[in-house]
Formats: C-alpha cells, structure tokens, sequence
C-alpha cells in the first residue's frame, strides 16, 4: 500500500501519528514550508514534518504544487489522502493517483463544506459532528462520501477540544479504513448537494462581541469557537479585552479568563466580570 499523505498542522500530526503507530507509514509527507512563528518570528517546522523526521520519512513541502514537481514525486502511489492540507489540489494533481485522494473533513457532509466546520458547528449550537472521508473532486468538499461517523458534541467542549478529538477519531478509523479501500471494498455514495452549506474563514472582526447586547449563550459560543484564532474581544473604555476562557450554566456566563491590550492573560474576579456587563 503505497501512498502520500497531505497535512500541515497539530491535528493533521495526530492522524499521521495513529497511521505510524499502527505499522502504516506514507512513502511521502507534503505540507506547508516552515513559517515565523510568535513574536519573535522564530522559524518553525509543521508538526507532521517534525513527526515525519522523528520517522525518517521524506518531507516535501512546496510554496506552489504543480504538475511539474508533482508528477515524478508522487509516480508509483496509488492514492493520498488529505488531511488539513491548505492548499488547493487542482484536478491534475488529484489524477495522478490511481485509486484518487481521500480527503478527511470535519462535518456531516454535505453541511460546513470549506475552511472552518468545526467553529461555524459550535457557533450554530450543532449538538453532533462528524468526520467525513470522501473522495476529493475539482469542487469544495463535494466528492462522494467513502465513510462518516458522526460524534456528539460536548456543550463544554472548544474549538480546539474538538478539533483535536475529531483527528483522534480520524486516525483511529483509517488504520481499517485504508486497506478496504485500497482492496475496492468501499463504496462511494453521492452528497446530496441541494442541501450543502458553507463556512467561511473567520476574520478579527468576527470575534467581538458586545457584552450588553449579546446573549450569555451567544457569547459563550463565540469564545469556545473563536479561540485561539481569530480570537474573542470587547472593547470597554477604550480599551481592548480579549476573552480567552468561559464556563456557561443555568443560561448565565461566568468569564473565568481574559487578556487586557499589553498585559498578560489572567483570571477575572466577579466583580471585575459584574463591571464588564454594566452598561
């Protein structure tokens, strides 16, 4: 079984950790080049190349993909699959493949297709999600679906929580995935696109919140979906307040951590909380 496997970040590291552990590595890993990261703009390696050496497995990682670079790389390889990769694999690339990629996305496809399901889910109070396998086309997530196995969503649960749960979940299923579909025993099944919806990449703009006129369940969405990036603030005498942690019971909010512009992240007491809400 001969494959590449696409991914850049932590959750993708998470899915190509559980294939490694279980004795099927990828013949090449392809993600994003390293980047300046934090203050300091200290140049860093992607987790799944850092995992990918650790493995003495081969790295790729280009600015652009093109046919050019691509086709020797990946000849011999009967599929790829995708997992948080973020750029776009044109058709051409995707017809290399014999047996095609499949991609992984975090929803019940044909609902959240684009670059954000799993914030866009907890924002629209979703109470379950899925990791979809589907096998990618031309178009935004609409290829037909090879496998999806829905999961409840926790009311407590953030944006990062989930997303990490979902790539555990992912991996654990492609160690029995691969090889069925690899043998052709799994069956595409066709979206139904008259019913697909989209998300968005969410801007700095997208994570104010106003404390007044927002209600305690709205905001609490916004701060469990919005962290870390683009991040979740208000502005309060002129100053700028991002809120970083929350808890939400009995329909009220209790802000349990935040950040004031230029000082470093802390608690919040109760009356400092009382104040914020105060018109």
């Amino acid at each position: 079984m001969k494959y590449i496997f696409f991914g850049t970040p932590s959750f993708a590291a998470i899915m190509l950790d559980r294939l490694l552990e279980a004795g099927r590595p990828p013949a090449l890993i392809v993600c994003n080049p390293d980047r300046p990261v934090g203050k300091k703009k200290i140049i860093t390696a992607p987790p799944t190349k850092i995992l990918a050496q650790r493995h003495a497995l081969p790295v790729w990682q280009p600015e652009r993909l093109t046919l050019a670079e691509a086709a020797p790389k990946f000849a011999g390889n009967q599929f790829a699959v995708v997992a948080t990769y973020a750029h776009v694999i044109k058709k051409e690339i995707i017809d290399l493949f014999p047996r095609g990629i499949v991609g992984i996305h975090f929803s019940l496809l044909p609902k959240y297709r684009g670059p954000s399901p799993v914030p866009s889910a907890i924002l629209a109070g979703e109470t379950e999600i899925a990791t979809t396998f589907s096998l990618m086309d031309e178009k935004l997530d609409h290829g037909p679906i090879l496998l999806q196995e829905k999961t409840p969503i926790d009311p407590s649960e953030t944006r990062t929580d989930l997303d990490r749960r979902l790539a555990f979940l992912s991996g654990q299923l492609l160690i029995d995935f691969l090889p069925r579909f690899v043998a052709g025993h799994v069956r595409p099944r066709e979206q139904d696109h008259a019913s697909a919806t989209y998300t968005k990449k969410f801007r700095a703009a997208d994570g104010q919140v106003d404390l007044q006129k927002e209600t305690p369940e709205t905001i609490w969405r916004k701060i469990r979906a919005l962290n870390p990036e683009p991040g979740v603030f208000t502005d309060r005498a002129g100053k700028r307040i991002k809120l970083l942690e929350a808890s939400y019971f009995n329909h009220k909010l209790r802000l349990t951590k935040i950040q004031i512009a230029g000082k470093q992240p802390r608690a919040i007491s109760e009356r400092e909380q009382q104040a914020l809400f105060e018109i």
